[in-house]
């Protein structure tokens, strides 16, 4: 055999590359003459004692006992001799070595184990690792159970079976002696599936709750705080807003991307914003997508990204000039001036087509975590004006319709909610509907509640979404005190939860601009988040803040006590069975080397919860990205978690730091 400086032929697409890479850049291992590696060939117990030799340094144990059938000039005399003296192989009966027979995945196991003092730590279920547990001798048992602990069983094509007498090849011998060098902190752990490591697990879980905030871009409100930026400012400015969530341990954030019928992305649909360039349809210079970049941007940071559209507002200001494919360029008989505004009207078939279309459009094409849709459906009244719809409801009426103008546009906006409910959950079932409506549904409801009636004035019957399921989270704007009866945050919090038949989620959103009133400090904020997590039970499981502007500026030291103080603990979002509930798969390898945890598994869930354990508690110590498989930890005994997309948690892998 000869040494190989570069990568074999015939081990380009094998699963042990890695593994017989790794060996062979150490000198290790070698290949053939003829540059092949062979790499499903038996391997003989005279080569496996070779490499043992080369794989490993080891005082002697005992002395030799000369085989019978290994002369002093055999080829691998040496190695069999220090293989024995050093406790990794032995012979047979009657003195024999039989250094051509191939040896065994079993006896490859026990000298490894043997070889290098390996032992359980506890009793080890064989049976629950390997469905061919019964195959496995009883005098190897006590090995296998140790090699599966340290993770040098590797199986492939079935990580389930341990194939024991089968012969061991060379690739399953370099996959065998590589793991052994993990183990000894000698080389770099292999992410691979075919990996089996027992390990200890815990069921461990902690309570959750939704902590966000929405990013607003419409007179731009929280980002770009300018539309002359650059495009590396506006990348810079996303990066502070999503690094300063991350810091106050927030887990998602409403990002505004179709404030106006435009587009905070790449459309085919609708026309660049004007809110980020200064120009309706001019894509920023040099190019990129904010949707895009933000939620690369969250991936990193654990923040869930529920992409936020406006479904009816056509334009907020006469600064913007609408270009095509701009519904107010292309249909302009259906969008209607209301004050300083334009609005698009909801019983038009081609504004329903309109929105649905570019909502499902970003579901289809972009990762998002959530579809939420704010509280603008009907415009907002105007003292003496009346929304200019009267031509869509007579063409209603006189092809038979037979709902009052009330109900019809009350039916318009519902007909939108379902729809995009039914489109969203056949798209990706996984992608969360949520909107946040105007806290108040109703005048009376409950009895002392006075203000704006949504239901009646903005046509949003929020109440009928939630009943039925076509949300899967509602964050009415509750953006009163607690104490004022009139619109008092806990008696507006009561109905709504009251009104949840559903089991839906309920995240009230918070008003910061309380922050601002005079003689206001954080108390009355603190009283809201603390009175939202005592409904925890009945589904208020978070809040929304509105808006990002005053969490960036940290006013009144809100920020602050959000950071150190209400918000320290780390939490994933909430659960949601209705969308799926089935756990990840558990870390499949988890080890502490140098004061460092590193695990793996696969498929790479959204990412990693790890917990610490103090007495017989265990608390979530981090929240860490998929990407992240490394962490430096103190002295502890802590349990690795795999989180997915819907933050549904798999049983804990635990390791001891030391």
């Amino acid at each position: 055999m000869v040494n190989s400086t570069s990568s074999f032929p015939d081990i380009q697409t094998h699963w042990a590359k890695p593994f017989i890479e790794g060996l062979t850049q150490r000198g290790i291992i070698r290949g053939f003459e003829d540059g092949t590696f062979r790499p499903d060939r038996p391997m003989s117990r005279a080569e496996f004692a070779a490499l043992l030799r080369a794989a490993f340094t080891k005082p002697l144990v005992r002395p030799y006992v000369p085989f019978v059938d290994i002369s002093p000039d055999y080829w691998a005399a040496a190695a069999i001799r220090w293989a024995y003296e050093t406790g990794f192989l032995s012979g047979y009966p009657g003195s024999e070595f039989r250094p051509l027979e191939s040896i065994p995945r079993v006896q490859a196991w026990v000298a490894l184990v043997n070889g290098l003092g390996l032992s359980a730590s506890t009793a080890i279920p064989l049976g629950d690792l390997y469905q061919d547990a019964a195959q496995i001798p009883a005098w190897a048992a006590g090995a296998i159970a140790a090699a599966s602990e340290a993770g040098i069983v590797v199986n492939h094509p079935n990580r389930n079976r341990v194939r024991s007498l089968e012969a061991a090849t060379r690739a399953d011998i370099a996959a065998f002696i590589y793991q052994c060098l993990v183990v000894q902190e000698r080389v770099p752990p292999i992410n691979s599936e075919w990996v089996v490591q027992w390990m200890r697990l815990a069921s461990v879980s902690h309570r959750r709750e939704l902590r966000a905030a929405w990013v607003a871009t419409v007179w731009n409100i929280d980002f770009p705080s300018q539309r002359t930026l650059t495009t590396a400012q506006q990348q810079a400015e996303l990066v502070a807003i999503l690094d300063k969530l991350q810091a106050m341990n927030c887990n998602a954030v409403m990002f505004q991307v179709r404030p106006e019928g435009d587009a905070l992305y790449q459309s085919s649909l609708e026309p660049w914003s004007f809110w980020l360039t200064g120009t309706q349809g001019k894509a920023p210079e040099p190019f990129y997508d904010p949707l895009a970049f933000a939620i690369a941007q969250c991936r990193q940071r654990n923040l869930e990204l529920h992409a936020w559209f406006n479904p009816y507002r056509a334009r907020t200001t006469v600064q913007t000039v609408h270009v095509r494919p701009h519904i107010a360029a292309t249909n302009p008989d259906v969008v209607y001036t209301w004050g300083n505004q334009q609005w698009m009207d909801p019983g038009a078939r081609v504004v329903q087509d309109r929105t649905y279309n570019v909502i499902l459009d970003v579901v289809r094409r972009y990762d998002v975590d959530g579809i939420h849709l704010d509280d603008y459906f009907y415009p907002y009244p105007i003292a003496g004006q009346t929304f200019p719809d009267g031509a869509t409801y007579q063409a209603y009426r006189n092809a038979g319709g037979t709902l009052s103008l009330s109900d019809w546009r009350r039916n318009n906006v519902n007909t939108l909610i379902q729809r995009l409910a039914a489109g969203i959950k056949a798209t990706k079932p996984h992608v969360k509907f949520g909107i946040s409506p105007f806290g108040i549904y109703r005048p009376g409801q409950p009895s002392q509640i006075r203000g704006l009636d949504a239901y009646e004035q903005l046509y949003a019957d929020s109440r009928l979404w939630l009943q039925q399921g076509w949300v899967d989270y509602l964050s009415p704007q509750l953006y009163w005190r607690i104490d004022p009866p009139a619109q008092s945050y806990t008696a507006l919090l009561d109905w709504w939860l009251d009104q949840n038949t559903r089991q839906r989620h309920i995240y009230p959103g918070n008003n910061l601009a309380l922050l601002v009133e005079a003689n206001q400090d954080t108390t009355e904020l603190e009283r809201q988040i603390a009175l939202t997590r005592d409904r925890h039970s009945r589904l208020a499981q978070g809040n929304v803040f509105y808006s990002m502007k005053s969490l960036a500026a940290n006013r009144n030291g809100f920020s602050d006590r959000l950071q150190t103080d209400i918000y320290k603990p780390p939490t994933l979002p909430p659960t949601m069975a209705w969308l799926g509930n089935q756990a990840p798969t558990t870390v499949q390898q988890l080890r502490v080397a140098s004061g460092k945890l590193s695990w793996y598994a696969t498929p790479v869930p959204r990412s990693w919860s790890i917990y610490r354990q103090s007495g017989n508690q265990w608390s979530l110590y981090r929240i860490l990205p998929g990407t992240t498989t490394t962490l430096a930890a103190p002295a502890g005994t802590y349990a690795v978690c795999a989180v997915d997309r819907l933050a549904n948690e798999s049983t804990g892998a635990i390791a001891t730091v030391r």
